[in-house]
């Protein structure tokens, strides 16, 4: 535990109030930003992607699953992995038991992989997980939303992650989230996505952390911030 100023409860409640106005702007602005989002322009989706699923082969559009939005989850397992990314699992732990919940406010929720079926579905069977996890593997889908740097990107598109932050990804696989709508005629629009740092605000383990004196305690080893990290029944 790191050693901190001891105050009286009167002394801390000043600190707490001072700091309650900085939380409060936070969330203003946060808002603020949700509003920015969700006005972004959308991108119609093109592709006849297929994905393989535990029932059977669905389109990108079939997992809106009747819904008009759906979120899918770039879930770090490539084709050639023998594991699945353990950060991705983290943040799985996070987001298990969400789908209810999201499909009552008309929004599908899928996790996706690079990785062929017959590899995904045991991992999620040992995790205990209910969300619906399928396999892009043979498709473009990763590489056209930037989560895949492996062989079959193809040369002429550009190298770079989390929009150009990041040249030459370390890995052939990235997490990131991204987002689509369904219009009334059955149209499919890109609306949004996300990568790198931009995922901390959808891992519940991690603002949980962010409230405690000693917080995430994720100092780099080996250059890794989460070298910390198991499976959670790995610890």
């Amino acid at each position: 535990m790191k050693p901190h100023k001891i105050a009286s409860r009167e002394d801390w409640m000043v600190a707490r109030k001072a700091l309650l106005l900085r939380e409060k702007e936070h969330t203003r602005l946060k808002d603020e930003i949700t509003q920015a989002r969700q006005a972004l322009p959308w991108v119609r989706v093109d592709k006849d992607y297929r994905f393989e699923t535990a029932s059977g082969q669905k389109s990108l559009s079939g997992l809106f699953g009747g819904r008009s939005q759906l979120i899918t989850y770039h879930f770090m397992f490539g084709p050639d992995w023998r594991n699945p990314c353990k950060s991705c699992s983290f943040w799985a732990d996070t987001y298990a038991g969400l789908t209810p919940h999201l499909g009552a406010q008309d929004i599908a929720f899928a996790v996706v992989s690079s990785a062929p079926l017959e590899r995904v579905l045991p991992f999620k069977e040992r995790m205990g997980w209910d969300f619906e996890w399928v396999s892009s593997h043979n498709t473009t889908f990763n590489f056209d939303y930037d989560v895949g740097f492996g062989p079959g990107r193809p040369e002429d598109m550009h190298n770079t992650y989390n929009f150009g932050t990041m040249q030459d990804p370390p890995l052939d696989e990235m997490h990131g989230t991204s987002v689509f709508a369904k219009d009334a005629d059955g149209v499919v629009y890109h609306t949004y996505s996300m990568y790198g740092r931009g995922l901390d605000a959808t891992n519940a383990a991690y603002a949980y952390m962010d409230l405690t004196p000693n917080g995430r305690r994720s100092e780099p080893a080996k250059g890794n911030p989460m070298a910390w990290l198991e499976y959670r029944d790995s610890y």
